[in-house]
């Protein structure tokens, strides 16, 4: 009998696939299981919150590791996790390793200016983990019974976002900030609005009408709200 994802705070979305919507940031973290490999979307935006992804794995899937590990994007509230997951294959969009280690005091700065305290960024980011596999299209992973797919969408939300397909009755696509459910998508410095839209005409092309789209802050959506939500931005930035 499957787990209960409820009773660990998760939200199942088909067979060996959910997600968790963080306390804090309400930044997602999705998880998809195979039979030979579990991978995880994302990691949190402390070394804590990684620490409690690991344990709720662990409990969801009867004791497996996190095996591979697919980053959205190059923001705290996503990646400063990472280091609790040991052994674990990390994927980014390509670029984003070098900016990882390029960027590591604005990215510590930019925790602390959101409420992370200065030492629990300083250690996050002294132990971050920058992807070891860049993707610059896509990538198949074959994690056994299973195949998933990264997908380089943008550039959008920054210039390093990455998507992941799982194929299923029920198919999933998960978007990070490309997509926000619970606010009005953030355009920081690093966004390149101008090409936000396109973005997620390449996130629909993947999905199709009938997948769950899966924001990187909110609720769960369908094609219809990522639509509006790129006409949107179009309108904002000035894109056809």
């Amino acid at each position: 009998m499957e787990t209960d994802w409820e009773a660990y705070g998760w939200e199942r979305l088909g067979e060996g696939v959910g997600r968790r919507r963080l306390p804090g940031w309400d930044a997602t973290v999705g998880l998809v299981t195979g039979r030979d490999a579990v991978l995880l979307y994302d990691t949190g935006a402390t070394l804590a919150q990684g620490a409690e992804i690991h344990a709720d794995v662990a409990a969801l899937t009867g004791g497996r590791r996190v095996t591979h590990i697919a980053l959205s994007h190059p923001h705290f509230d996503h990646v400063l996790g990472t280091a609790v997951f040991a052994g674990a294959e990390v994927f980014g969009a390509v670029g984003v390793d070098a900016l990882l280690r390029r960027e590591a005091d604005e990215l510590r700065a930019d925790s602390v200016r959101q409420g992370v305290d200065e030492a629990v960024a300083a250690e996050a980011v002294e132990a971050l983990v920058a992807p070891r596999h860049t993707v610059s299209g896509e990538w198949t992973l074959d994690l056994g019974g299973r195949q998933v797919l990264l997908a380089n969408v943008g550039p959008g939300h920054t210039g390093h976002d990455l998507a992941l397909f799982v194929p299923g009755a029920a198919e999933v696509v998960f978007c990070g900030d490309l997509v926000e459910e619970s606010g009005e998508p953030q355009a920081g410095p690093d966004a390149i609005p101008t090409r936000w839209p396109a973005a997620l005409d390449r996130l629909l092309s993947l999905g199709g009408e009938e997948a769950v789209y899966v924001p990187g802050h909110g609720a769960v959506v369908d094609a219809a709200f990522v639509r509006r939500q790129r006409d949107e931005l179009a309108r904002r930035f000035e894109v056809s």
